[in-house]
């Protein structure tokens, strides 16, 4: 009798560099939790953070389209960052009724002491390569970034804009989820300011 069950994949066939490429995801993970953990934050916290660092200051709601949240649950985020200092509001310089949200100086300080020196020990990788070598590099690392985005895509019957729960934007363990749009396609993998 046959079992009607899918069977996964096998991953005997997967070749070194894809399995390295999932090592690579899963430290750079860490990395973000150990980032997170020193500006007491949490992901969905950080990644704001890493918006408004990379990016400089946004009005709410396009820190909202950005992080692919609700307008509440930015205005969460961001009671929560300003209350540890983190960042703060302050008027739009040429839109009197509106504000944007600013990283502080001392966080981005903070964040990029830990950031820029991880970056620069990737960089400083490809010294190891000659020119031939990187361009191959290169041409790897633009297919796989290909690949995610073109998987990245709601599969059909999944509406785009849709509210989920987002278990990780809630303050601490037990707390109540909050709600989560769908990220914008354009920001969801390449906005990430960690990753080189």
């Amino acid at each position: 009798m046959q079992s009607s069950e899918p069977t996964a994949p096998s991953l005997a066939a997967v070749r070194p560099p894809t399995v390295l490429l999932r090592a690579l995801l899963d430290v750079t993970e860490e990395f973000e939790r150990a980032l997170g953990s020193e500006l007491t934050v949490n992901p969905t916290d950080l990644h704001a953070m890493e918006h408004l660092i990379m990016s400089g200051p946004l009005s709410p709601s396009e820190l909202s389209r950005r992080l692919g949240v609700t307008s509440a649950a930015t205005t969460t985020v961001v009671d929560r960052l300003t209350a540890l200092g983190h960042v703060r509001r302050e008027p739009h310089p040429s839109d009197r009724r509106g504000i944007r949200v600013v990283a502080s100086e001392a966080s981005t300080a903070r964040a990029m002491g830990r950031i820029m020196p991880m970056i620069a020990g990737v960089d400083s990788v490809l010294d190891d390569f000659d020119d031939a070598e990187q361009a191959a590099i290169t041409r790897y690392l633009q297919r796989v970034v290909e690949q995610y985005r073109d998987h990245a895509e709601p599969r059909d019957g999944v509406a785009q804009g849709r509210a989920t729960q987002d278990p990780v934007a809630a303050p601490g363990p037990g707390a109540a989820p909050t709600e989560r749009a769908e990220p914008d396609r354009d920001t969801a993998w390449g906005s990430r300011g960690v990753v080189p």
